[in-house]
């Protein structure tokens, strides 16, 4: 027998548990009745042609007609998967048209599969569809928003937002990411962007262990001074939770509070720039006893709530050595700092 028919398999990193136990916190906190709570419809192949290809879409639904199997770069499908896939962007969709209408004052989209690392023409790293980068387009081109910025603090480099935007100067990309985690070799600080969008993408590659100190510092001195001269009409956020400290797929050592708190930086970004206009996309985040408590605090910020429910592993957490800031990640946002605003 080969030897890996002899092991138990285990469950798909990228499985419904973690947003469901979100949700079902939600519900079970004070949270749920001062949140609309919205169904969307799947994203017709027009919506979805702003970022992908017809082929790539036809791809996708070849794989899953057969019965599922691998639709692109450690990309696995089901039967079902272009059905949700399509409800992931039609969340994001119906997200901007009611932040930008005014009908909500912002927007959390609670969906799966994530979409960050999706090439126009290649499904990667569980993505299927760029949902984030679709929503930029669909902001634009139904609302005329002009300046967008995203913001992906997901402990893998969003490699796909930056290659779709790579040269377009009205979208300014961030990505905060492990070093060298996924995809490998990618995300550097020399990544700039090319052509016209020169110095409108924004690589902060922290190295591994990095916490709260690092986050924070990298916030405070690269990415809302970046914001602050790019003065975006709409914030989208592609949130990843996978940089928490429990985390199974990454080595980064945030706490929910972290995660509220650079909303509540970018809020206020918002509030000065974009009419307050910001949403965030569901992105990575493997930990099902975690990830609901970082989600909570995100949608609690956003709802201007107080704490609804208490995370039994933040103190915790916080208290963990290496959370203050270290000299090489200190050093490393540095460079960030003196590449980018040198551009």
């Amino acid at each position: 027998m080969e030897p890996s028919l002899e092991l138990q398999p285990g469950l798909h990193f990228e499985n419904p548990e973690t947003k469901r136990r979100l949700h079902n916190l939600v519900e079970a906190t004070d949270l749920a009745p001062k949140l609309h709570a919205f169904r969307p419809r799947k994203a017709s192949d027009e919506i979805i042609r702003t970022i992908h290809p017809q082929s790539h879409i036809d791809h996708i639904a070849a794989v899953c007609a057969s019965g599922g199997g691998d639709a692109g770069q450690l990309t696995p499908v089901g039967p079902a998967s272009l059905d949700i896939a399509r409800l992931a962007v039609g969340g994001v969709v119906a997200a901007v048209d009611n932040v930008l209408t005014g009908e909500w004052d912002n927007a959390y989209v609670l969906c799966r599969p994530p979409g960050h690392h999706a090439l126009p023409d290649v499904a990667m790293g569980f993505c299927l569809f760029a949902n984030a980068a679709i929503g930029v387009k669909y902001a634009m081109n139904v609302h005329g928003i002009k300046r967008v910025a995203t913001i992906d603090w997901d402990v893998h480099h969003g490699n796909g937002t930056e290659t779709i935007f790579y040269d377009d100067p009205s979208v300014l990309t961030i990505s905060l990411h492990q070093n060298n985690l996924f995809p490998l070799d990618s995300g550097p600080i020399e990544a700039l962007g090319e052509g016209a969008g020169k110095g409108f993408n924004l690589n902060i590659p922290l190295p591994p262990g990095t916490g709260t100190g690092g986050y924070i510092h990298a916030f405070e001195e690269v990415v809302i001074p970046a914001l602050e001269d790019f003065k975006p009409e709409l914030i989208i956020i592609p949130s990843g939770f996978d940089s928490c400290a429990m985390d199974p797929l990454g080595m980064q050592m945030l706490k929910s509070s972290d995660y509220a708190l650079m909303t509540t930086r970018l809020m206020e970004v918002a509030d000065k720039h974009a009419k307050g206009r910001i949403i965030v996309t569901h992105e990575g985040g493997y930990s099902p006893q975690y990830v609901p408590y970082c989600g909570l605090a995100v949608l609690e910020a956003l709802s201007g709530t107080n704490k609804t429910f208490e995370d039994p592993f933040n103190e915790f957490i916080g208290s963990y050595g290496g959370q203050t800031i270290s000299k090489d990640q200190e050093a490393l946002i540095q460079s960030v700092k003196d590449i980018f605003f040198k551009t």
